[in-house]
C-alpha cells in the first residue's frame, strides 16, 4: 500500500471533520468576533492568556458530560464491549467532539475555542505522526539479554534523553528496542515502567522535555530554570522508580534459554532518519513570536495569525523519511500505521470534548486566586494533568497563581519576575512555580491519556502482541500502588512544607 494511501485512511476522517468545523467556524460569524485578542502560538493556548469568562459565555456544566463519557468509554470500552469499541470508537470519538463543537459554535456562539481546539491538535498529531513515522525507520539493537540491571540503564539513559528530544521522541525511538531486549521476559510492567520514567518523569529537566515546560519557556521561563530548580525532584522520583522497577525485575524468574552467547554489541539500522529526528524536534522551535515568517505561513482569523509552518515541516519529514527508510528497519520494526490512528481518532474527540472542562477550571482557577497555594497547586493541577491536557492545564495554573501579586502571564517581564521569586504569602513564587511544573510533567503518567506518548507506547506493544492492562486496570494495578506513593513522597520531601 503507498504512502499515500495510508494517510488518507488514518487521517482523512479527522480531516475531513476539521475542515467542516473550520467552516461552521467561518459561517457562523458572531458578533464580538472583531473583540478578540490578538494570539501569540496555537501550540501556547492562547485563550490562557487572559480570563476565558471576560471574552466569551462560560459553558454550562453539563457540557463536560461528552468528555467524561469519552472517558469512560475509552476506561470500559476494551474491557467489557471490546468488538464494539474497535469497530466503533471512531464514531464515537468524532460523534462526541462534534457534539461539543456544535454547542460552542451554535449555543455559545464562540468561534474562538473550537478554532485554537483545532489548532492545538493539528499541531499535536503533527508531531506525534512525525516522530512515529521517522522513529519507524530507526532499527536499534543490542546484542543483550534484559536483565534487571541492564534495563535500569537503559530507562536512566531515556529518561536523560527524554530532556534533549522530548518525551515524545524518547518514547518512540526506544520503546521498540527495549522490548526487543526483553523480548523472552517481556511484561506488562515493564511497558508501564517505561510510560513512568521515559515517557513522562525523565522530560522534567528542560523545556523540550515535556509540553508545558515549553510553553513556559515560550511564556518567559529562563531556558535553564527547569534544570536548575526542579534536579532535586527529578532525580529522587527517578531514583524511586528505577528502585521499584529493579524489584519488580529481580522478581521476575521467567526462565530465558540462551541459544548464543551475547556480545553486548549496539547496532543502528536506518540511522539517516536521526537526522530526519533532529529536523522534527528542531521545527518545534520555530516560534512566530520571535522569528517573523512570510504572510502567507499564517492563517489569519479575526486578528488571530496561526502559524502552519512548523506543522508543515513535520509532515513533510515525515513523508520523506518514510519514502527514504531502510525497508528491512521497517519490516523489523513491525512498523504499521495502527497505533497512531487510534491515537489519531481519540484524540480528536478528546481535544474537542475537554473543551469546557479547561474553561471551567480555568475560570474557577483564576477568580478564586486565594485559593491557589504551593500544595494546592501540585494536586489539582497534578490531578488535572492525569486526565486534561497538561499544557494548558499548565498555563491556567501559572496564570492564577500569577494573578495572586497582579502579574500578567501574558508579559514575559512579569514571567521572568515570577521565575526569579517574588514573595506569595510568604513562599516564593519559585515554589509555585516548581509546584506547578513538576506536577504538569509528573501527573501526566497516571493514565494512558495523561500526556501523549502514553497512548503510543500501549498501541505500539499492542501491536507486538503485549497484553497490556485496560485504562481502568492501569490506574489500579500500576498508577494508584506504585506511582501516586513516589509521587506523594516527591511532594512531601520537595513542597510538602510550602504554604
Amino acid at each position: 500500500m503507498s504512502l499515500s494511501t495510508y494517510f488518507r485512511k488514518i487521517f482523512s476522517y479527522p480531516i475531513i471533520l476539521g475542515l467542516l468545523l473550520l467552516c461552521l467556524a467561518f459561517a457562523a460569524q458572531p458578533a464580538f468576533a472583531d473583540t478578540l485578542p490578538m494570539t501569540e502560538d496555537p501550540v501556547a493556548v492562547q485563550s490562557t492568556d487572559v480570563p476565558v469568562s471576560s471574552l466569551h459565555a462560560m459553558p454550562a456544566i453539563w457540557s463536560v458530560i461528552p468528555f467524561l463519557l469519552l472517558l469512560g468509554m475509552i476506561a470500559t470500552g476494551p474491557l467489557f464491549y471490546g468488538h464494539f469499541w474497535h469497530k466503533y470508537y471512531p464514531v464515537i470519538a468524532i460523534g462526541l467532539g462534534a457534539v461539543v463543537v456544535g454547542y460552542y459554535l451554535f449555543m455559545l456562539h464562540d468561534q474562538h475555542h473550537p478554532v485554537h481546539s483545532l489548532a492545538e491538535y493539528a499541531s499535536f498529531i503533527a508531531l506525534l505522526g512525525a516522530l512515529y513515522v521517522v522513529s519507524g525507520g530507526i532499527l536499534i539493537k543490542v546484542d543483550k539479554q534484559g536483565t534487571a540491571m541492564v534495563n535500569v540503564i537503559l530507562l536512566l539513559l531515556g529518561a536523560v534523553l527524554a530532556n534533549f528530544i522530548g518525551t515524545t521522541g524518547a518514547s518512540m525511538l526506544l520503546i521498540r528496542p527495549y522490548m526487543r531486549l526483553n523480548r523472552r521476559r517481556l511484561l506488562p510492567y515493564h511497558v508501564v515502567f517505561f510510560i513512568f520514567i521515559v515517557s513522562n518523569v525523565g522530560g522534567s529537566l528542560t523545556p523540550m522535555g515535556d509540553p508545558p515546560l515549553f510553553l513556559g519557556f515560550l511564556k518567559g521561563v529562563p531556558f535553564e530554570w527547569t534544570l536548575l530548580n526542579l534536579w532535586g525532584p527529578w532525580m529522587f522520583a527517578i531514583g524511586l522508580l528505577l528502585a521499584i522497577f529493579f524489584v519488580f525485575d529481580k522478581r521476575n524468574k521467567i526462565e530465558v534459554v540462551h541459544h548464543k552467547p551475547h556480545t553486548g554489541k549496539v547496532s543502528i539500522m536506518g540511522a539517516r532518519n536521526i537526522l530526519f529526528l533532529v529536523a522534527v524536534i528542531g521545527a518545534i522551535f520555530i516560534d512566530p513570536n520571535v522569528i517573523e515568517l512570510p504572510s502567507f505561513l499564517y492563517i489569519n482569523y479575526h486578528g488571530d495569525k496561526i502559524s502552519y509552518l512548523r506543522e508543515l515541516i513535520m509532515l513533510l519529514t515525515a513523508v520523506v523519511a518514510y519514502k527514504t527508510s531502510n525497508s528491512a528497519a521497517i519490516k523489523e520494526n513491525h512498523f504499521n500505521f495502527d497505533p497512531i490512528k487510534e491515537v489519531a481518532f481519540l484524540f480528536i474527540g478528546i481535544f474537542a470534548t475537554m473543551m469546557p472542562a479547561l474553561q471551567l477550571i480555568g475560570a474557577f482557577a483564576q477568580e478564586n486566586a486565594h485559593l491557589v497555594t504551593a500544595n494546592s497547586l501540585y494536586w489539582t493541577a497534578g490531578g488535572l494533568s492525569g486526565v486534561l491536557d497538561n499544557a494548558p492545564t499548565y498555563l491556567n495554573f501559572l496564570a492564577a497563581a500569577m494573578g495572586k501579586i497582579g502579574l500578567d502571564i501574558g508579559n514575559p517581564e512579569h514571567v521572568r519576575q515570577f521565575a526569579n521569586g517574588v514573595m506569595l504569602d510568604g513562599v516564593s513564587s519559585m515554589d509555585y512555580l516548581a509546584a506547578v511544573s513538576i506536577a504538569s510533567v509528573f501527573f501526566g503518567a497516571f493514565t494512558y491519556i495523561g500526556n501523549a506518548p502514553n497512548f503510543m507506547v500501549k498501541a505500539i506493544a499492542e501491536e507486538e502482541g503485549l497484553g497490556m492492562p485496560s485504562f481502568l486496570n492501569y490506574i489500579i494495578k500500576f498508577a494508584i500502588p506504585i506511582l501516586l506513593p513516589v509521587l506523594f513522597l516527591t511532594w512531601l520531601v520537595f513542597s510538602g512544607c510550602s504554604n
